[in-house]
């Protein structure tokens, strides 16, 4: 039977492969390979170290970082000797920080550099449960006065482990217990801190392997954050318990160079980053020369008709040419230069997708598929998969999950992969999780004779017009998201006579669209000012209408003076919209539109 802890699914790969490719990592423009073997050694020296420092059962140990191999050293080193891993994303500020790490009660921190030891220093005054600070990256934090600070290699080097004192960790472990908290994106109040145990995140990551046929040849590239429970099911997860090869990059920022160089059968894309990648092309075909412009065009539009997820003909002698014929001009570049060529299960979720946009990546032979699910939940409930896909539908429930709409429209999900509940807040875990068992998520959706579920908003954020209609402000925004030069799109329209949008442009898109027209700027707010731009994003918004109900229609919109951030409380460290705090900030712009 496989391990029922993470640390016994990674102790037992090492084990039976030990010599095999388990971590590859970009360290100045060089792939570095550890094994699982190494991987394991590694796990259980942090393991050691955390014992030296006095880290007991239930203690709280903080990851603070970006990406990268002692990210999940630290984590899983934590839970081998029965402490709880948390983890904070790199972009938070010094406030948010201190939050999480005073709330967790977090007695070591490990961080990444300079600038994130800067964030606990800050802080300390506080956040006094914290001992000891544990930095990778030592570079510039020599000069940092702190006396809890410790470099990553000198806490490695204070104990040694025996095998029997790991095998002693192993068996002691609890499957039910607390083994990581993972904070939710807080869009309409402070971040709670959900508790997962063992057995709800394998829960998940097994019954995705199964009906998935996932194993040792797959891989994934490891970019979004790894406090968010998303990144944790494809980097740490899912490898664990198939042996699948998980690849570093160098930074955020290199993404696109790291896909096509990895090339992985298995990618995870939040629908901003399949939203920009579909802008990237659209623009770039736009600007090229006539005879790939009408190919692309010919052939994307004819491949979403082959490519038809719900198609119920066989394809025809013509259709089999076509598509042959248009994988060798275009498709198959184009592939290779997002580097998906291999990959065969390309997901999206975390967040509401266009059913536009994922048909025309099927039309461009990257048949990605949506998942759903929340932290609560260890991150999936429900997937689509290639030979059970319905696009505009989030799938049907995973192996060992049941769903059921409740009276009002709110999804509910019951299985072994709900969590244990949220860290020192027992009213909201009841508020959550009823007497039966039942998840409430907070969404609202419809449910099919076939187990296929959509949602259609979120309960709390639903707009219900003067006249009485019931609209998603999710489809709407999605729906204006499809053009190449709006990033962020907030519809307004709740008790008002018709619906609105505070839109943020796409500062790269329309620069380089202002520039190709000579329309001189000088920074974001400047474009954003230019009638021609506002014409122009008129003009998407009228063409993007004409996919909407005609009460969901865009009947006016205001451009943001400035980019939605995260340090002005208007996005989530998810980088999520925050709708009331905006609403709030902009609210002059909003009653301008209805003036």
């Amino acid at each position: 039977m496989p391990a029922p802890t993470l640390p016994g699914r990674l102790a037992d790969l090492a084990r039976a492969h030990p010599e095999r490719v388990a971590l590859r990592e970009k360290l100045l423009g060089v792939w570095v390979e550890r094994t699982w073997a190494d991987y394991w050694t590694r796990v259980q020296r942090v393991a050691a170290g955390l014992r030296v420092a006095g880290i007991q059962p239930g203690d709280h140990v903080a990851i603070l970082s970006n990406n990268r191999t002692e990210w999940i050293f630290a984590d899983l080193g934590a839970q081998l000797i029965g402490a709880r891993s948390v983890g904070i994303y790199q972009t938070n500020t010094a406030a948010d920080v201190a939050y999480v790490l005073s709330h967790s009660e977090s007695r070591i921190v490990f961080c990444e550099d300079q600038e994130q030891v800067d964030k606990v220093v800050d802080c300390r005054p506080d956040t006094p449960t914290v001992e000891r600070v544990v930095v990778f990256d030592p570079r510039g934090t020599r000069d940092i006065a702190d006396d809890r600070m410790t470099l990553w290699e000198d806490f490695l080097a204070q104990a040694a482990v025996t095998e029997p004192q790991a095998a002693a960790w192993l068996a002691a472990m609890d499957p039910d217990a607390p083994s990581m908290v993972v904070y939710t994106s807080g869009t309409t109040g402070p971040p709670k801190g959900a508790l997962l145990s063992s057995r709800n995140v394998l829960h998940a990551a097994d019954a995705l392997v199964d009906q998935l046929d996932l194993g040792p040849a797959d891989s994934v590239l490891s970019y979004l954050p790894l406090c968010h429970v998303a990144e944790k099911i494809f980097s740490l997860f899912l490898p664990l318990s198939c042996g699948a090869v998980v690849h570093f990059g160098e930074a955020i920022e290199t993404v696109q160079a790291d896909l096509r160089e990895v090339s992985p059968t298995i990618f995870l894309g939040v629908p901003r980053i399949w939203e920009k990648m579909h802008a990237g092309v659209t623009l770039r075909m736009r600007d090229s020369s006539w005879l790939p412009r009408v190919l692309f065009e010919f052939f994307s539009a004819r491949g979403q008709r082959i490519a038809d997820p719900e198609r119920t003909t066989p394809l025809t002698l013509s259709e089999r040419i076509v598509w042959r014929l248009g994988d060798l001009l275009i498709l198959r570049p184009l592939q290779e230069r997002l580097g998906l060529r291999d990959c065969r299960m390309p997901f999206t979720g975390a967040a509401p997708v266009s059913p536009e946009l994922l048909r025309w990546f099927h039309g461009v032979g990257v048949p990605v598929v949506e998942a759903y699910g929340q932290t609560e939940c260890a991150g999936v409930s429900h997937t689509n998969t290639p030979a059970r896909l319905q696009v505009g539908s989030v799938g049907r429930p995973v192996d060992g999950m049941e769903c059921r709409i409740a009276e009002d429209g709110e999804i509910l999900v019951r299985g072994e992969a709900v969590f244990v509940g949220y860290l020192h807040n027992p009213d909201a875990t009841a508020r959550t999780v009823d007497a039966e068992g039942w998840l409430h998520t907070g969404d609202i959706g419809e449910e099919d004779a076939d187990g296929f579920l959509r949602i259609t908003g979120r309960k709390k954020e639903i707009i219900i017009t003067a006249g009485g209609k019931n609209l998603s402000p999710e489809k709407i925004e999605n729906t204006l998201k499809l053009s190449p030069y709006i990033k962020e799109a907030i519809a307004i329209g709740d008790a008002r006579k018709f619906v609105s949008a505070l839109v943020q442009i796409d500062a790269e898109a329309v620069g380089d669209w202002a520039t190709r027209r000579e329309l001189p700027y000088t920074d974001f707010a400047d474009l954003t000012r230019k009638e021609d731009v506002r014409k122009q994003v008129q003009g998407e918004i009228s063409r993007l209408n004409e996919g909407l109900p005609r009460v969901a229609q865009v009947r006016a919109f205001r451009l943001l003076p400035k980019e939605l951030h995260q340090d002005d409380g208007e996005l989530t460290a998810t980088q999520k919209v925050r709708r009331r705090e905006v609403t709030r900030i902009w609210s002059p712009l909003i009653e301008e539109m209805y003036g």
